[in-house]
Parts: structure tokens; C-alpha cells; sequence
């Protein structure tokens, strides 16, 4: 008779050094475990990408099918720890929160779920209606669930400026949920 193994319901729990070294490990430039109620949320923003991003209701992570500001303010106050993160470009941003994501559920933290940037480019047209072909993969950004990036990586003590001109630098952020 084989004999079983005591399985534990208990979530690891990584410090925020190694949570911050991991996001690092994954290639981000920065990071720092934030709480998510510092996570600002409003209204206005999905209507910055309405008007304003070419992107607007090419794919199933971007609005108008993306989480309202409502939903993301609820799903949000489901967690205590989250990672916010700055990539070196905003299309490395995505693919971190995923492969972040993916390693702290498999180490444990079954509700990490990550937040990118910008529209989807994973597809060259969206199939709406048989559903996303790269859900392993595919994750709204942060401005498309109603999350006021510049408010919330200032409040947490990055720095965001407003682009001016091509030659200023840019900042491009992510951010995984914990637990």
C-alpha cells in the first residue's frame, strides 16, 4: 500500500526582498511589493482609451470587454500584496506579469493574477467570438481595467512623468497581485 503524502492548505509566504528579487529575475528594472488599496481606480480612464488609443475594442483584454473600474476596485480588495513593476519597454511588460504570475502559482499563490500594459499584440485580429487563442498568455493592462497608472506608481514611489517629447525618457509599468 503506497502510503500518502499530508498535503497542507498553507500559501507560501515569500518576504518582499524575494518577491522584489524575482520580479527582477523576470526582467524588471524595478519593483516593489505595494499594497493594493494604494491601487488608484477611476472612472476616466478607460475613456483615455476610448479616445486616444488605437487599440480601443480591438481585443478581449482591452475596453470596452475589459473589467470595468468597478469590478477591478472589488477584485483588487480581494488581495493584501501586489507587485508593481517597471520593464524597460511596454512590450516586455505583459510578458513579465505573466511569467511572474505563473511562477507564484505554481510555487503556491494560487490568486496571482498579473496586469500589463498597453493593447494586446499577441494576435494580428482578435477571435471575439471563439474566444482568446493565447490565454496563457493574454492579460488587460492596468489602463484598461480603469487603474490610474501615473497616480499609482506615484503614490508608491516611482517616477512617471507625461511625455513630451520623443527624446524624454519613458517608463512602462506592471503589476502581479500576491495574495
Amino acid at each position: 500500500m503506497a502510503k500518502r503524502t499530508k498535503q497542507t492548505n498553507r500559501t507560501p509566504r515569500w518576504s518582499q526582498a524575494k518577491l522584489i528579487d524575482r520580479a527582477k529575475a523576470h526582467g524588471a528594472k524595478g519593483a516593489k511589493v505595494i499594497d493594493p488599496k494604494t491601487v488608484v481606480t477611476e472612472q476616466w480612464v478607460r475613456w483615455k482609451c476610448r479616445y486616444g488609443c488605437g487599440g480601443y475594442g480591438s481585443s478581449l483584454v482591452c475596453p470596452p470587454r475589459s473589467p470595468t473600474p468597478d469590478e477591478t476596485r472589488r477584485m483588487l480588495d480581494g488581495y493584501k500584496r501586489g507587485v508593481l513593476f517597471e520593464a524597460a519597454e511596454w512590450q516586455g511588460v505583459k510578458p513579465l506579469a505573466v511569467s511572474l504570475e505563473r511562477e507564484l502559482f505554481l510555487t503556491g499563490y494560487y490568486k496571482a493574477f498579473g496586469l500589463g500594459a498597453g493593447p494586446c499584440t499577441l494576435c494580428e485580429q482578435c477571435a471575439f467570438d471563439e474566444g482568446c487563442r493565447h490565454p496563457n498568455d493574454a492579460r488587460p493592462a492596468m489602463e484598461a481595467c480603469g487603474i490610474d497608472v501615473f497616480a499609482t506608481v506615484r503614490e508608491n514611489a516611482f517616477v512617471v512623468n507625461v511625455i513630451r517629447k520623443r527624446t524624454d525618457p519613458q517608463h512602462y509599468f506592471g503589476l502581479v497581485l500576491v495574495d
